[in-house]
């Protein structure tokens, strides 16, 4: 470029869109959430094409006018070099070092063509420019330097348009490697538009990665937040899983229990089957109930899973081994010390454990002659510390799971309904009791006994948040 003539140095900013999501991931904040754009800014950043068609026609058209102006020498071929340095140009994005190159390599024949750099010095900044946003700094100041040092001794070699003192642009007689103004002025012309290149790119690119990396932990984030929420989601629906599994076991096992029982006395002790068909009534309505309230809350209206809240209106222990009574199993309810008043949450989880442990026992070991649960607490003061709610649900002599009676138990007829050769469970009861019980801090373990089976759970009181003070001073007024 002659000097004095116009150009803007280090205009050629096209940063790289960062629109588009991550391979294997799912984007919810962009490059364009994170920076406030203007209209026109936004259009370039979602257009990158049409602002490397602005960077070249930048270079181009100023570059191909000044070919126009005397002397004309070399006038078609510093057109041709310029044409091919604005299509180079457009490639800057994808391959900037060889960009880089090639415009170094134009500007040198244009400047000894011509005499005269037409301009590359702008093509330097750009080029430059390309490279400081897309590489570390190490890179980005060597190629500067081999770019300017080829281009700056260029000039000094071939350099040679003076301006006159009538003002006109001339050709300067002038030896090879001759220092004057005109080589000077045109030396720092190019070194400051190289300058402005690097330092322009560099702060392009340290925001890009100060942005890319705002958006990657707005990013991370967002899913982790969906994580934890599919998560809740899959923990949500195993308690509906668990409660699905209590209600269909229990109730159906003794409704079955019940109308058996019921067909096989009703012409003998017609009084006693219309017992067990109220009771088959209640335990039906009660299923109903419990299946309702489970399905009610599978779904929200926005389609989310909605959480299973327990109900303050859990049977008692009492109704519990009254019920199973009813349906042939010979339950004593034992309670041992001062019992608790939990909260809701905590009362329905030992209430479960104790039903799926009856269910239990009346679909594997119906010739038990005895069912002991008993209900303890540990106080604060035991050896293992904190507060605790221990049941235990012990089966005596009876059938042996999947097998027959124990030899010298106690043994009495299979209660109506309930068949010699039930198959051994699965054992999910046994997992959601655990589960049940891991909610509150507690265990529950279970299997053979010097006299039957045995479960045995322990849930920590002081866990659930609610005043664990035994009645009457405390607690919800719901007894355990």
């Amino acid at each position: 470029m002659r000097p004095g003539a116009p150009g803007v140095p280090g205009a050629g900013k096209a940063p790289k869109p960062s629109t588009r999501p991550r391979s294997g991931s799912i984007a919810v904040f962009t490059e364009l959430d994170a920076r406030k754009l203007g209209p026109v800014r936004r259009y370039f950043v979602r257009h990158p094409v049409v602002m490397d068609w602005f960077v070249a026609a930048w270079f181009t058209v100023p570059g191909l006018l000044t070919t126009l102006l005397p002397p004309e020498h070399a006038r078609y071929g510093v057109a041709a070099a310029t044409l091919a340095g604005g299509a180079v140009l457009l490639w800057r994005r994808r391959n900037p070092l060889l960009t880089a190159a090639v415009i170094g390599v134009l500007a040198v024949l244009t400047i000894a063509l011509s005499g005269d750099s037409a301009g590359f010095e702008l093509a330097v900044a750009f080029a430059i420019y390309a490279v400081a946003t897309t590489y570390r700094p190490a890179v980005a100041w060597s190629v500067l330097g081999a770019l300017v040092l080829t281009v700056c001794a260029a000039e000094m070699i071939w350099y040679d348009f003076a301006v006159s003192e009538s003002g006109a642009i001339v050709r300067a007689e002038v030896g090879s490697g001759e220092v004057t103004g005109a080589r000077v002025a045109a030396v720092a012309i190019t070194l400051t538009f190289a300058l402005l290149g690097i330092a322009i790119g560099s702060s392009v690119r340290g925001r890009r990665q100060h942005v890319a990396d705002l958006v990657g932990r707005a990013n991370a984030i967002a899913r982790d937040r969906d994580q934890q929420a599919q998560l809740a989601a899959a923990a949500e629906r195993a308690r509906i899983s668990r409660e699905m599994h209590d209600v269909v076991a229990h109730s159906l096992t003794v409704m079955v229990a019940l109308a058996d029982g019921a067909k096989a006395l009703g012409a003998k002790d017609p009084e006693l089957a219309g017992q067990a068909l109220d009771e088959l009534t209640e335990t039906g309505r009660a299923a109903l109930a419990d299946m309702r309230r489970v399905l009610g809350v599978l779904r929200d209206p926005d389609g989310s899973v909605a959480p299973l809240s327990p109900t303050a209106d859990v049977p008692t222990m009492e109704d519990i081994a009254e019920r199973f009574r009813h349906a042939g199993l010979p339950v004593r309810l034992v309670r041992v010390g001062v019992q608790p008043d939990p909260d809701p949450g905590l009362r329905q989880a030992a209430h479960r454990i104790v039903q799926e442990s009856l269910t239990n026992v009346l679909r594997y070991a119906p010739l038990t002659p005895m069912v002991v649960v008993e209900i303890a607490r540990r106080d604060a003061g035991a050896p293992d510390g904190g507060d605790w709610l221990e049941i235990t649900v012990t089966n005596k002599a009876g059938r042996a799971p999947g097998g027959t009676a124990r030899d010298g138990a106690d043994a009495r007829p299979l209660p109506a309904g309930i068949a010699g050769d039930q198959p051994i469970g699965t054992g999910r009861g046994i997992i959601g009791m655990r589960e049940r019980a891991a909610v509150y801090g507690g265990t529950v373990t279970a299997g053979p006994t010097g006299s039957g089976w045995e479960v045995v759970a322990r849930l920590r009181l002081d866990r659930t948040g609610s005043d664990q003070a035994s009645r009457p001073d405390g607690g919800t007024g719901v007894a355990l």
